[in-house]
């Protein structure tokens, strides 16, 4: 790994500018040749909306690793939505093991004690790929996030590979008026941003307001599919503790069906799910 120069940028946020080494991307980009994302739903197309809310695909293809939320399961979100929302994934490949030392030791460094909880670790990783969907030769740009939260306790760290991408951190206004931009980076390929404390995580949103084409970066021989073309991807590690994690086996027959197509189809191509879908 080059030599690591931080940009501390107003307490709880931290950019590390080509945190990786071309050896590493070479490395990381041989692993993602070997996974197969997927499109999730956001919601069980099993049972009735609730009110207030639209099935609707994710805007890109995922993969997770150390355990997957699925969309259809909500996301984690203490102090309510702890059980049944994590199930055991893939484990780290070498390549990521070894960064997630480094960036565990850069977590203890940059943030006082009472900002890391006990017991916290990356052990959780959410590979989103971004880019444009591509379809009787129309391109449409879902290179984006909306404003959201990491509810996942502890610094969250991300690793950026490809285009850069306008990263802003957010103070959520009402719907008639537009968010207050409170702190924005640049994340450029094989940057690497960490954030935590209560300011970054719980009272700020982040978003994605872009990602470039200036370098007219495309990832070749991914398997993406569904007709899209990757710019950016990012790797966002965080802390789920171990007692809020299930086993495949271990979630109640209801949750099982509400994932199920999304099991045998990563099963198809992954020998670890491939194991897993014989819980099913």
């Amino acid at each position: 790994m080059t030599s690591i120069k931080s940009f501390p940028t107003k307490g709880g946020a931290l950019h590390f500018p080509q945190f990786l080494d071309s050896s590493e991307k070479k490395e990381i980009l041989a692993y993602l040749r070997t996974l197969y994302p997927i499109w999730e739903m956001r919601y069980s197309t099993l049972r009735p909306l609730q009110e207030g809310q639209e099935q609707r695909q994710l805007l890109r293809p995922v993969y997770w690793l150390g355990n997957w939320q699925f969309a259809c399961l909500d996301y984690y979100h203490p102090p309510k939505g702890l059980h049944h929302r994590c199930v055991t994934a893939e484990p780290f490949p070498p390549i990521l093991a070894r960064l997630i030392q480094k960036m565990e030791s850069l977590v203890h460094k940059s943030f006082h004690e009472k900002d890391i909880p006990r017991g916290w670790h990356l052990n959780t990783c959410l590979i989103n790929y971004y880019g444009d969907r591509v379809e009787n030769g129309k391109r449409e740009d879902l290179a984006r996030v909306g404003e959201h939260k990491d509810f996942e306790p502890g610094p969250v760290t991300s690793l950026s590979l490809g285009e850069r991408a306008l990263f802003q951190f957010v103070a959520s206004q009402s719907k008639s008026q537009k968010s207050e931009i409170f702190l924005q980076q640049w994340l450029a390929d094989g940057d690497l941003q960490i954030f935590g404390t209560d300011k970054f995580k719980k009272q700020l949103f982040h978003r994605v307001q872009r990602v470039d084409r200036k370098e007219q970066s495309k990832f070749t021989g991914l398997n993406e599919g569904e007709n899209f073309e990757t710019r950016r991807i990012n790797f966002t590690f965080r802390y789920v503790p171990n007692e809020h994690i299930s086993d495949l086996s271990e979630l109640p027959e209801e949750k099982k069906q509400d994932i199920k197509e999304y099991v045998v189809r990563l099963s198809e191509k992954s020998k670890f799910w491939e194991q897993q879908a014989q819980d099913l």
